[in-house]
């Protein structure tokens, strides 16, 4: 049996680095909302099959072992105890990678409910947290989706009401950034100046745009020191965004927009400039099923 899943991307809206454990992982401070900007991941599970395979897309995205939709397959198996059989896993990437989009999460997220469908596991979506989180911090909020503040590495995850209807504009530059070099460059700034996410809290709570246009903050902007994404926030702002912010450790860039019209026009224009653009809105949920069918019933293309 086969079935694909659209696996959404995630924004932050406000991103603190609060400190760094003993092990090493870092705990931080975030709001995250998830946009329709899709992977599709498509699954197929034989039962009297044997091993994983991965393919993808993008010719960048490694096909092995090291891949978090690889790892969510063995980590999924592992923990319920389900007949492994063989497992096909083919990857549509959109997301961007290096994007700090959580596309490799998103993945993730996306095999995982794939394969509680087609196994029959009946796991819930925090048991599917659960084991996301053995995979990486961003997966338990991948496969919950909506609008959260998290917590902890990441994983400590708390509802807020839907972000309001609104168009968003992301820009991804050419660079990437490596989120390991990010979070060791955030270590030797230290982290004496510490802000809270509250007032982001408090804007998503009153439904308020402009509020939370004016509250977006990432820690990581002042890590990357990168001129340029500075000059695509001043982009989007002087297009019309009502605030614009680079999300994770980047590189990716966003502008929120209240007039769809103004956000379409801005697209167009910094289409001409930068390869990867896009037009999303906020999304109310995590992966979705999008087809199923038989073992045979379909082409990826």
């Amino acid at each position: 049996m086969r079935v694909t899943i659209a696996a959404p991307a995630k924004i932050n809206l406000f991103l603190e680095i609060t400190g760094r454990r003993n092990d090493g992982y870092h705990i931080i401070d975030t709001v995250m909302q998830t946009v329709s900007l899709f992977d599709d991941i498509t699954v197929t599970y034989d039962e009297d099959g044997s091993g994983i395979k991965l393919s993808c897309t993008d010719d960048e995205i490694p096909c092995d072992s090291t891949n978090t939709a690889y790892k969510a397959a063995e980590a999924f198996f592992e923990a319920t105890g389900a007949k492994t059989g063989g497992v096909t896993i083919k990857i549509k990437k959109r997301i961007p990678s290096g994007a700090g989009l959580a596309g490799g999460s998103a993945d993730a997220a996306g095999v995982l409910v794939a394969l509680n469908e087609l196994t029959d596991s009946g796991l819930d979506t925090e048991s599917l947290a659960e084991i996301g989180e053995k995979i990486g911090a961003d997966v338990p909020f991948c496969i919950c989706g909506s609008t959260m503040s998290a917590s902890g590495i990441g994983t400590i995850l708390s509802p807020l009401p839907d972000m309001p209807g609104c168009s968003i504009v992301i820009i991804k530059p050419d660079f990437k950034i490596s989120t390991k070099q990010a979070y060791e460059t955030s270590d030797k700034l230290g982290y004496d100046n510490i802000r809270t996410g509250d007032k982001m809290v408090n804007a998503v709570c009153n439904g308020s745009l402009r509020e939370i246009s004016c509250n977006l903050y990432n820690k990581f902007e002042d890590v990357a020191d990168e001129a340029e994404i500075e000059l695509i926030k001043n982009e989007l702002m002087e297009a019309g965004a009502e605030g614009a912010l680079m999300t994770g450790s980047g590189s990716a860039v966003f502008g929120i927009f209240e007039d769809e019209d103004c956000a379409e026009d801005c697209r167009n224009m910094m289409s001409k400039k930068y390869d990867c653009v896009y037009l999303v809105y906020p999304e109310a949920s995590g992966p979705r099923q999008i087809s199923s069918g038989g073992l045979f019933g379909a082409i990826f293309d």
